[in-house]
């Protein structure tokens, strides 16, 4: 194996890692810029990894081709990801409780509640049965460049989808006027409320879709890298994703950004373990790595980057 295709297969197994990172990023994204604090992100991608899991599964036992199933997994993740998002809605924005403590109770509720529905559909079992997962898709042409063409050009339908949404979301917050509507009660709360804007409807709107986009990173993971689900699938990735809102500066752009840096720690962990000198050092020691990057990371950025002005501030009317 050259340099180029060593290169190549690192920048590919980024974007494989990456994809799942960026999605749950830009719901985080979409809920702070609201906001509302979502330490959740954890627990709405568990979610969306069992539920992927489950309903790939169950499609395929029905008699649907692989990938069908498999998107019907997507679906299925979204949907079931976002009624944990609801649950998170409902707590923090109308009944005002902590956010940091809903988002951690969350995370342990969508933990605890789908391995308790792993082992009572799969007889005990602890995990979902494997599906079949995507495929890479090479784009004609293109696929053909060297280095770049393997690592860029050939993905997974869910990384094309992922570039696309990564569009849509810097699109929607700051050329529309929805994106201003939701950018404004996560600043100034009391001013957009004085200017007829719902603040309670549009943090709704910014954990809901939160939920969506997690459940999609979570159903991700599963559907490309997995193929099932266990009480280790996600493992920490929902609070890298929510590193890389806050070292992207809550721009999407930059949380992608951030997103596709931690995605290579997350690669460089597995691809290094390929090689013969990554045997003398401990196996550990490649684990914690995007973990350490992370914190390292944010210690850096914290003090540079400057959360939306009403972040974890639940709104009282009667106090504006």
């Amino acid at each position: 194996m050259n340099v180029i295709e060593i290169l190549g297969q690192l920048m590919n197994t980024t974007l494989v890692f990456s994809t799942a990172l960026i999605f749950v990023a830009l719901g985080g994204l979409l809920s702070e810029r609201s906001g509302v604090v979502n330490i959740g992100l954890e627990g709405l991608m568990t979610a969306g990894a069992f539920a992927a899991a489950v309903g790939a599964d169950y499609a395929a036992r029905s008699g649907m081709g692989g990938l069908t199933a498999a998107w019907v997994g997507i679906v299925t993740a979204m949907i079931f990801a976002t009624v944990f998002a609801l649950l998170h809605a409902l707590a923090t924005i109308t009944f005002k409780a902590n956010q940091v403590v809903v988002g951690t109770v969350i995370n342990f509720l969508a933990l605890g509640f789908s391995l308790y529905l792993v082992k009572n559909l799969y007889d005990g079992a602890g995990e979902t049965n494997s599906v079949e997962m995507f495929s890479k898709y090479a784009i004609p042409g293109l696929s053909d460049i060297p280095l770049i063409g393997e690592g860029l050009f050939t993905a997974y339908p869910t990384t094309y989808l992922c570039i696309v949404m990564i569009a849509i979301v810097w699109f929607v917050l700051f050329k529309t006027p929805f994106g201003l509507r939701l950018r404004a009660v996560g600043e100034h709360p009391g001013s957009a409320d004085t200017v007829g804007i719902s603040v309670t409807k549009y943090r709704y709107i910014g954990v809901l879709l939160s939920g969506v986009l997690a459940g999609l990173g979570g159903a991700t993971i599963t559907l490309t890298t997995t193929g099932t689900f266990s009480h280790n699938t996600i493992s920490g990735q929902g609070f890298i994703a929510l590193a890389a809102v806050i070292f992207g500066k809550w721009h999407p752009l930059g949380a992608a950004g951030a997103a596709i840096f931690f995605g290579f720690a997350i690669s460089l962990r597995n691809f290094a373990q390929l090689f013969e000198f990554s045997q003398q050092i401990p196996e550990e020691f490649f684990y914690m790595l995007p973990y350490l990057l992370t914190l390292i990371v944010l210690a850096a950025a914290v003090g540079r980057s400057r959360a939306p002005g009403a972040l974890g501030e639940p709104y009282d009317p009667s106090k504006r």
